[in-house]
């Protein structure tokens, strides 16, 4: 029986979110969730967001966060408001295209996120990089972004994989994870083909686990739907967490 926790990424929920961020916060702890990686706050307040989530039972598991965030001017206030919402894991969602089209460029890119590792961990916290598909696709000189990344930032800085998008670049579904021990802390579990709730579809999520819990040392599951296809976004969540307690119990 895995005994590493569960949370929601709030993505999954955006439009609830949007009519009714805290709200749709206490709906994830109803759920049965561990935690929730946030993608985005709609003006609430840090103050508000932390007792949201205490009051849900509920711990923040980290948290999307653009990189321009982490611009000179805006620095402090991010990291301030992350650790008062209890934020681990700052990760980056998205780089721009021109930072990671080539392998030169990916290079380059590796020495803004090893100074960025360095600055955000001196401050007691962690960041690092989420998987897209077209980082798992081979460059100018047949090496992925996500390899070429792997390979030249800390060991501390964190490769949040994520199942589906892996797929989706053609990627092996485990490899990602077994290439890099250690670096899978918080790892994203969704659904493939696209819109597949967790633990349906072709993943073998038995050999996802496995993985992650043998040698990616995972420390959190983020479950994240994007896509719907015979069900609400609700439904989709609540799916999704009862069937990954049922494949790990």
């Amino acid at each position: 029986m895995s005994q590493i926790p569960v949370g929601l990424q709030l993505y999954s929920l955006r439009d609830s979110a949007e009519r009714d961020f805290l709200t749709t916060i206490a709906s994830v702890g109803k759920m049965g969730y561990d935690g929730i990686e946030f993608a985005g706050y709609f003006d609430h307040s840090a103050s508000d967001i932390r007792k949201a989530l205490d009051d849900a039972g509920l711990k923040c598991c980290g948290a999307h966060v653009p990189i321009s965030e982490f611009a000179d001017d805006k620095f402090e206030g991010t990291v301030a408001f992350h650790k008062e919402i209890g934020c681990p894991y700052m990760i980056l969602p998205w780089l721009p295209r021109e930072w990671r089209d080539t392998h030169a460029n990916t290079l380059e890119t590796c020495k803004k996120l090893a100074e960025l590792d360095e600055r955000v961990r001196s401050v007691g916290l962690q960041t690092g990089f989420h998987a897209h598909d077209a980082d798992m696709k081979p460059l100018d000189q047949g090496v992925s972004a996500w390899n070429i990344i792997a390979d030249n930032t800390p060991d501390t800085f964190l490769l949040q994989y994520d199942t589906c998008n892996g797929a989706v670049g053609g990627a092996d579904p485990i490899q990602p994870i077994l290439d890099h021990p250690g670096r899978s802390v918080s790892t994203h579990l969704k659904g493939f083909p696209v819109g597949s709730p967790v633990g349906e579809g072709e993943i073998d999520w038995s050999q996802v686990q496995e993985a992650c819990e043998g040698v990616g040392g995972v420390k959190w599951y983020i479950i994240e739907h994007e896509t719907y296809i015979d069900c609400t976004p609700e439904e989709a969540c609540q799916r999704g967490l009862d069937n990954w307690k049922k494949l790990t119990s």
